[in-house]
């Protein structure tokens, strides 16, 4: 059994920056700055966006702490307004639909989630490409902690809870468009695929050695097989 876990952002979906100006919006109504003009949110965890966001703006930890959870719950009630918006629609990236379909087509593979998202934010970003959430059987997310590093272990670890039998770390494969993806595989000895469908070209996700990459996830047989064989 491979357990295939998902990134979302710039892996499943692209929502054209919608998360990125949910977040400013919220940060900025939430504390009056909204971070760093240049600062990168692809690979990172929403707490951690948040996190880095208010230091760079002054904030303590103590009051960072204080704040985080107001601005999460901001932050979602601001993507779902983004999300309706028709001239910035979220697309799912191109054969994603195929894919999914073909993982779950299979009796030798669970299909997961691996993302720096909340919880309450993977789902609007599935829904909103007429993916449903429910798909995805097991799950990590931004929501269980701040540190993407951590979240293969969770993952795993609900994997071996869903099928009732203990899931070894190289089982799992994580796939996602970043460097952060395919290091936070390695912690558990899982295996990692990226896609260059997000901020990172073919040549920068080669350079952080996982098992494959692809363009894109147009050639349905040819992800599976990289997949099985991870």
């Amino acid at each position: 059994m491979k357990i295939a876990l998902f990134d979302i952002d710039g892996t499943l979906v692209w929502s054209h920056g919608a998360g990125r100006r949910a977040m400013k919006r919220a940060l900025t109504e939430a504390t009056g700055g909204a971070g760093p003009s240049d600062h990168r949110y692809d690979g990172k965890t929403d707490r951690q966006i948040v996190r880095e966001a208010l230091r760079h703006d002054g904030l303590a930890e103590s009051e960072i702490d204080a704040c985080m959870e107001a601005v999460i719950e901001r932050y979602v009630a601001e993507l779902t307004v983004e999300l309706d918006r028709h001239d910035h629609g979220a697309v799912a990236l191109p054969g994603v639909p195929e894919l999914l379909h073909a993982i779950e087509a299979r009796g030798d593979m669970l299909l997961g989630l691996l993302t720096g998202n909340v919880v309450a934010g993977a789902e609007w970003k599935l829904r909103a490409v007429g993916i449903d959430p429910g798909r995805f059987k097991i799950g990590a997310f931004g929501s269980d902690h701040e540190t993407r590093n951590e979240l293969a272990a969770i993952a795993c670890s609900r994997a071996s809870l869903h099928l009732g039998v203990s899931v070894p770390g190289h089982a799992c494969v994580v796939i996602g468009d970043t460097p952060s993806d395919v290091a936070c595989a390695r912690p558990i000895g899982a295996r990692a695929i990226a896609v260059a469908t997000g901020s990172f070209d073919i040549d920068a996700l080669r350079a952080c050695e996982p098992e494959a990459v692809f363009a894109d996830f147009r050639d349905t047989d040819a992800v599976l097989h990289a997949i099985v064989h991870a």
